[in-house]
């Protein structure tokens, strides 16, 4: 395998929905949806930036999106205090969810989709029963102290990151809670696709690899300045590289392995910070939101790991 990335922009996008707060693929990195201040989510063709669907029901800026284990939906957050389930095709919200008591921050699906999970800034993780008629939670857990800044799950685990500084681990199976303390406020949490450590992105301007199994601190990652903002970062899908934005505007790639940066991208000449990513699940591609503009960025990798 090649010693080096050379990360290229093949794509711009102006999203046209003020700014752009988060970009995410869905499942098998087909399609992409924006998040923006302008209370809308936009699907896209990644590869033509061709606008597929807006979907317009919130009262306030979209914080985050996920789509369903067979595209068919997507949940959203919004600083609303709602989540909404929605139906791709049509692009109607089949239903608004809302028990939290501050803005939602982060939301995903479980392995089904058949459960969804956000959180807020009122400290609490919820979990909704999305395909019953229910619009209550069916768990509430308020063990935070701060802000939950990202929320993640496998089969049987659900991860939350918050500006407490600790990633807490929700055993479904065994109804335990576990805290790591990083000791930093965390404002964006990611998994390998092995499912064995955690990438924790801090205020600090440090990302974190953990051991998902002990809470030990494997390995630190510097370069990049994180400030006050929210900072995203993520895995690629090799599972070997590491990415996150900054505060400076450019995006920077590490060596998972030996920590050291790889390539700083220079996303453009004026400006703006780089906050919200998103990894391919499976080529070397990303995606990048600066002020109203996404980025698809890519390299060649693929070809020549097909010529060795």
């Amino acid at each position: 395998m090649p010693a080096f990335l050379n990360f290229n922009c093949s794509k711009t996008i102006d999203c046209k929905q003020g700014a752009v707060r988060a970009v995410r693929y869905n499942v098998d990195g087909s399609y992409c949806l924006s998040c923006g201040s302008d209370k809308k989510i936009k699907l896209w063709n990644p590869v033509s930036g061709l606008l597929l669907k807006t979907y317009g029901g919130h009262a306030d800026e979209v914080t985050d999106v996920a789509g369903s284990c067979d595209s068919s939906y997507i949940v959203s957050s919004s600083l609303d205090k709602s989540i909404i389930y929605w139906d791709v095709a049509t692009g109607a919200p089949v239903r608004r969810l809302r028990s939290h008591a501050g803005g939602v921050r982060c939301v995903c699906f479980n392995e089904d989709s058949s459960i969804a999970i956000s959180g807020g800034r009122d400290n609490a993780i919820m979990c909704w029963d999305i395909r019953t008629r229910r619009l209550d939670p069916v768990q509430v857990m308020k063990d935070a102290k701060d802000c939950i800044t990202a929320v993640l799950t496998n089969d049987h685990k659900i991860f939350a990151s918050s500006l407490d500084g600790c990633v807490r681990h929700y055993d479904i199976r065994v109804g335990e809670l576990t805290c790591d303390e990083v000791g930093q406020p965390i404002t964006y949490l990611a998994q390998t696709k092995d499912e064995q450590c955690l990438l924790v992105g801090c205020q600090d301007n440090t990302l974190r690899l953990l051991d998902c199994e002990s809470g030990g601190l494997l390995s630190e990652y510097k370069g990049h300045q994180s400030a006050d903002y929210h900072i995203e970062c993520g895995i690629l899908a090799d599972d070997a590289h590491l990415v996150s934005g900054s505060s400076d505007g450019d995006a920077y790639v590490w060596d998972l392995l030996e920590t050291k940066v790889l390539q700083r991208i220079r996303i453009s000449d004026n400006g703006g910070v780089l906050h919200s990513l998103a990894t391919h699940p499976k080529r070397q591609e990303m995606l990048f939101a600066r002020r109203r503009d996404m980025y698809v960025f890519s390299t060649d990798l693929q070809i020549e790991e097909e010529q060795l």
